[in-house]
């Protein structure tokens, strides 16, 4: 073919329509491993840059876009449930240091695909050649993001599971100890995980505008801690629901009389740990009526991570596995060289040899779901009041303790065995934690005990009584000591007998 109806003929060194000669192309910018190259002919053709525009359909970049502005949709939700947390009262927004944190990992996660959509960034290098984060800012930025940002969710839903499980079946109080020892943990692990990711693998444009994670030593690196710390989460949420199903059958056959006691001693038992089981029941009830919003992003985060793990191992797999045997793409080469690189027409091979399209979607909208799933989960309707009292300049009186949700219907002290200690003083309160509102007549700061004593109580006769109190009996009577063994006018001793 002539270079006048071919211009890049020159590039294709021999090669035919549509592919590219790899001699033709340096060996360095780039990332070089990422060419789908073959042997034909006698030389190397690879297939032009980027791939996914040859092996899917020609509406798969439209779709990518879309999930893009799903993102955006999502960080948008994520921005209002961060800003309220930041700016509204405790009682408006119930604020913890696992949510927040949760909130801030999916927002990073989420401008790895943000990122791209502002920037629209080349996705390759050169014809045959895709961009990786050494040639690319733009894609080392919204690569790290993505990473860093996807470390981070599985991390603190691992943490939000550890809490609820300490907290139901070992019946701790998380103090200050455990919260920076989560937030050693919920961001030091991903940040050491980042660091071996873009080390020893690196990220490229693979499919979209946003780069991922490349083949290369991800399995050990990447995929492999992160599935791990994954299963752990689902194993100790698994743990706590099978410990919440026992007690709950336990508290079936209960019969003791002390089930329903409210009085104190009951609960002070309780905190040491020898409660009834339905007292047990009661008081994991009120945790899980208090952290069923918890439970439920935990669940979808995991199952997000899980999923879009699984998919893009098997992705490379399936590309490691066309490039060393090129023998099975034979079909679809065949149809791009009968077509002139006609894709629509040759989709249908290219389908078999590849993740389907449907899933590799189902995957991207998922993850750009978690932002809206954090609103509805963490959001509450008293976060768009609170804006509105603010905008309208109303203050929240000082030093105002508060109930939290739930904590309205509870008026057995015996059947909540978890009050926590923080109030509404700037501190994040416990995450299954209940503020009972004082007690007194005037709000303290700080933990203020009601006074029970101060006040003399007077007693009120019933209306259809007919006894009255009585004063004690004062009457003094006079003791005999010719009555007894002791000596007249001595104390009597009574264990003196045993004095030598």
């Amino acid at each position: 073919m002539s270079n006048e109806t071919d211009p890049l003929a020159s590039l294709r060194g021999g090669c035919p329509i549509p592919f590219f000669g790899e001699a033709q192309f340096p060996t360095t910018g780039g990332f070089v491993d990422g060419r789908f190259c073959s042997a034909a002919a006698g030389q190397i053709c690879c297939l032009p840059c980027p791939q996914t525009e040859w092996l899917y359909p020609s509406n798969f970049d439209p779709m990518t876009t879309v999930m893009d502005w799903i993102n955006v949709a999502g960080m948008i939700c994520t921005v209002f449930l961060l800003l309220s947390f930041a700016f509204l009262p405790v009682k408006k927004t119930h604020r913890h240091y696992l949510s927040v944190c949760l909130a801030v990992a999916i927002g990073l996660m989420q401008l790895g695909f943000i990122v791209p959509l502002g920037a629209k960034p080349k996705q390759c290098f050169n014809e045959i050649t895709p961009n990786d984060m050494h040639s690319s800012r733009t894609c080392a930025i919204s690569g790290a993001f993505l990473l860093f940002g996807g470390w981070g969710a599985v991390m603190w839903v691992c943490m939000r599971s550890v809490a609820l499980h300490l907290q139901i079946c070992w019946q701790m109080v998380l103090g200050n100890s455990f919260m920076w020892g989560a937030l050693a943990v919920g961001w030091g692990v991903p940040a050491i995980g980042i660091v071996f990711a873009l080390v020893f693998s690196g990220v490229s444009f693979r499919f979209g505008d946003t780069c991922h994670i490349n083949h290369k030593d991800s399995l050990a690196d990447f995929w492999i801690p992160l599935l791990v710390f994954s299963g752990l989460t689902l194993i100790i949420q698994f743990i706590t629901f099978g410990y919440c199903i026992k007690v709950y059958l336990a508290s079936l056959s209960d019969n003791s009389a002390t089930t329903g006691s409210s009085g104190l001693n009951s609960y002070s038992n309780s905190v040491r740990g020898t409660i009834t089981p339905g007292q047990a029941y009661r008081r994991v009830r009120r945790v899980i009526q208090l952290q069923w919003r918890g439970i439920a992003i935990v669940l979808l985060v995991v199952a997000d991570v899980i999923f879009f793990s699984v998919v893009f191992v098997f992705m490379d797999d399936v590309e490691q596995n066309l490039l060393r045997n090129p023998v099975k793409a034979q079909p679809w080469l065949g149809c791009l060289l009968e077509t002139k690189g006609d894709v629509d027409q040759c989709t249908h091979f290219a389908q078999a040899l590849v993740m389907n399209e449907p899933t590799i979607v189902a995957v991207l909208l998922l993850l750009s779901l978690n932002g809206i799933w954090c609103l509805v989960f963490f959001g509450r309707l008293s976060m768009f009041t609170g804006w509105y009292e603010k905008a309208r300049g109303r203050r929240e009186p000082a030093n105002i303790e508060f109930v939290s949700a739930g904590a309205r219907n509870f008026e057995d002290p015996g059947t909540y065995e978890m009050l926590g200690r923080a109030r509404d003083t700037g501190k994040t309160p416990e995450p299954v934690t209940t503020q009972i509102s004082s007690l007194s007549p005037t709000a303290k700061g700080g933990r203020v005990t009601p006074d029970y004593f101060g006040q003399e109580a007077r007693y009120k006769s019933p209306s259809r009584s007919f006894s009255s109190p009585q004063p004690p009996n004062t009457i003094s009577r006079d003791w005999d000591p010719s009555q007894s063994y002791a000596a007249p006018g001595q104390y009597h001793n009574p264990l003196g007998m045993h004095k030598v």
